[in-house]
């Protein structure tokens, strides 16, 4: 079985291609496309089964039409050509102040957040950070590297076709859900950076105020008390944060008038 798993790597790193992030980045991804959006959906089916998923119309009604904005094919054509997908949005029943995108159109979104990112804006904020984790394959990036690793040799399996739910766990934690399987396979700083300037190119564009990104991460520092909750597990500081989208104001200013000279205004509105 050694012997197998070391031959399976040799060919996992052949067949690896090298691909620029949206920000220019270099990435070395040894999956396809097709493989990461199978991947995303059998996680979002097991999450599924695992969450309880709220059935208050307004606020699914809500978390969609933001989600929808910040979604918009025209939109994510402007970052990533290959995305085509229509977005499964699904709100989850908990006091988890959490939000996750998955490769082949998925969002799932607790209601703890709604506490925190307490407007249209704030929400569309984070919305637009973990697709933007999509649109730059950081889950591609996190479970190849993770394959290319001791720590990744449990997933090298999946390449010979075995299925168990360890595999699947691993595979959820590489794609940011670390937190629902209790497995540390966390985005690093730099990703997290990154989708943070994607994320926050999204939101604009889709003619959400980018202001609001700024008291977004001032509330999620009040709240978590001096520790960060679960989505910001392994994120820049509080500090480095704020201080970063400061900075990005001036272009993203820029991305939010053109969006509504256009006519993008979401108009969502807060359930009461």
């Amino acid at each position: 079985m050694r012997i197998l798993a070391m031959v399976a790597m040799v060919l996992a790193l052949v067949s690896c291609t090298n691909q620029k992030s949206p920000t220019g980045r270099g990435q070395m991804l040894m999956y396809s496309q097709a493989e990461m959006r199978e991947l995303g959906a059998q996680s979002f089916a097991q999450i599924k089964q695992q969450e309880k998923a709220s059935t208050d119309r307004a606020i699914n009604a809500y978390v969609r039409c933001v989600a929808d904005a910040v979604t918009d094919p025209a939109l994510l054509a402007t970052i990533d050509p290959t995305q085509q997908e229509t977005w499964e949005v699904v709100v989850f029943e908990s006091d988890q102040v959490n939000a996750f995108a998955l490769p082949g159109g998925h969002i799932g979104v607790y209601t703890g957040l709604l506490n925190v990112a307490k407007t249209p804006d704030q929400l569309a904020t984070v919305l637009g950070h973990e697709v933007a984790h999509v649109l730059a394959d950081h889950g591609n990036e996190q479970v190849s590297r993770a394959q290319m690793t001791n720590a990744g040799l449990e997933i090298v399996q999946i390449a010979l076709g075995a299925s168990g739910t360890e595999n699947q766990d691993l595979i959820m934690a590489g794609l940011g859900l670390g937190a629902q399987v209790g497995i540390a396979l966390p985005f690093g700083r730099q990703q997290e950076s990154e989708a943070d300037v994607v994320g926050l190119e999204l939101m604009a564009k889709a003619g959400f105020d980018p202001a609001a990104s700024v008291e977004l991460w001032r509330n999620m520092a009040r709240a978590s008390g001096g520790a960060p909750p679960e989505l910001l597990s392994t994120h820049p500081s509080h500090g480095t944060r704020i201080e970063d989208l400061q900075n990005l104001q001036g272009k993203a200013g820029q991305w939010y008038q053109q969006a509504r000279a256009e006519g993008r205004a979401p108009g969502c509105r807060v359930p009461r």
